[in-house]
């Protein structure tokens, strides 16, 4: 890669570092270092999302007319490394970076107009309803059912793993319109109001204690026709083309934080030895591969999206580069927890009666302070980064996917 920018490029660097460091609180920077996966906390989001929408930034990727920036594909670089090393909290991804480029691809003027501007301030909050429990990786199978009712659809059904349900006041859907022909037909995109009468949400408690992830049921949920993304019976085209951009982005920035925090922790770790755990070489080892990987990870990513700039379809390279970053990331994050070094402190697994939680996250009543965040977080990241390589498709299907576009197998 090019790290020769031009004068205009450093300029352009300069006014971010200068935008961060003044907007950027020390609470906002603490809930970014506190993040435990790819969703942060709600409320830190929101905060930085209303502050990056006063600055026209909240949506860079989106076209100029809807609210993006006028960006080389440098500064797209640019910004999201600086917001990266400046420790911001990451914005929700199923709105800005999810629904949105769907509804401005298949939308109606009419769901532009409506849907865009509100993503943007934050008055709508999107979730995603796509997995089913009887439907996950393998999507198409997906039943809930939506029953033509005039000017609306009744849909009855349910989904699972959905995350920030509680929080969303909407929910885009695939739900199931026809059962003739292939499994892949028949689907329908279909955004539904949260408020809407027959809907229920129950949390789920994940292994590291924490309550994200929630199951949706549907019963006899009246939707308007107008809601429809896309044509009736044709969402599996519209869910296709959202899964490019849920797969896409730029991961490498993160990732080489990541490799730096844990450089920087395993200098301060005892090793087994006593040394620092950095001058153990099976961790060294360990480390510098997944720092290498990384590089080259942003290098292929960089190609990627400059092909997306210039309106060409990534193809299965959204599949390849989807495997490389989460697979990275669960070898960074089992790195971490040998260099934290204090996991049963922070991470204390219980029994409790069927159907409970089978862990719990217990904070100290002080919260925790910089010295000790890093190490608090490890523990959690682990555990949340165990389903990078299922959500988006599992990266057993991406590989298929690769096996069939790519080698023609």
């Amino acid at each position: 890669m090019d790290y020769d920018w031009s004068a205009a490029d450093l300029a352009f660097r300069d006014e971010v570092r200068g935008f961060l460091d003044a907007k950027l609180t020390p609470e906002l920077r603490r809930a970014g270092r506190l993040a435990t996966s790819v969703y942060p906390d709600h409320e830190a989001s929101m905060e930085w999302q209303h502050i990056l929408h006063e600055r026209g930034w909240a949506a860079p990727h989106w076209p100029v007319e809807h609210g993006g920036c006028d960006w080389s594909l440098t500064q797209h670089y640019i910004f999201s490394r600086e917001s990266t090393l400046a420790g911001a909290p990451t914005l929700s991804p199923m709105g800005i970076r999810m629904v949105a480029p769907a509804i401005i691809a298949f939308g109606t003027p009419e769901q532009k107009a409506f849907y865009l501007p509100r993503i943007l301030t934050g008055e709508i909050f999107f979730c995603q309803g796509y997995s089913e429990p009887e439907a996950g990786s393998d999507l198409a199978s997906l039943s809930m059912a939506a029953i033509d009712d005039g000017d609306d659809f009744i849909c009855t059904g349910s989904k699972i793993w959905t995350t920030h349900a509680t929080e969303a006041n909407w929910i885009f859907c695939l739900v199931r319109t026809s059962r003739t022909g292939k499994k892949q037909q028949g689907i329908t995109f279909l955004l539904i109001d949260m408020n809407t009468p027959g809907i229920e949400i129950r949390p789920l408690v994940m292994t590291s204690g924490e309550q994200v992830q929630n199951q949706v049921f549907f019963d006899n949920v009246r939707v308007p026709k107008s809601n429809v993304l896309g044509r009736i019976d044709d969402g599996w085209t519209v869910a296709k083309y959202l899964l490019v951009h849920e797969r896409g982005g730029a991961a490498a920035p993160m990732l080489q934080v990541m490799g730096q925090e844990l450089a920087e922790a395993a200098a301060r770790q005892p090793g087994p030895d006593g040394t620092p755990l950095i001058d153990d070489p099976g961790f060294a080892l360990r480390l510098a591969d997944a720092r290498i990987r990384t590089d080259v990870l942003e290098v292929l990513e960089y190609r990627t999206i400059s092909a997306m700039a210039q309106g060409k379809d990534p193809g299965p390279a959204s599949s390849m580069l989807k495997i490389l970053a989460t697979e990275l990331s669960q070898q960074l994050t089992e790195l971490a927890l040998d260099a934290a070094g204090t996991v049963g402190r922070v991470y204390q697994p219980h029994a409790t009666a069927p159907g409970g939680p089978i862990a719990e996250f217990t904070p100290p009543a002080d919260g925790y302070h910089s010295g000790d965040d890093w190490q608090a977080v490890a523990p959690l990241r682990y555990f949340n980064d165990r389903a990078g390589s299922i959500y988006a498709g599992s990266n057993e299907i991406q590989r298929n996917i690769l096996a069939k576009a790519a080698l023609g197998l």
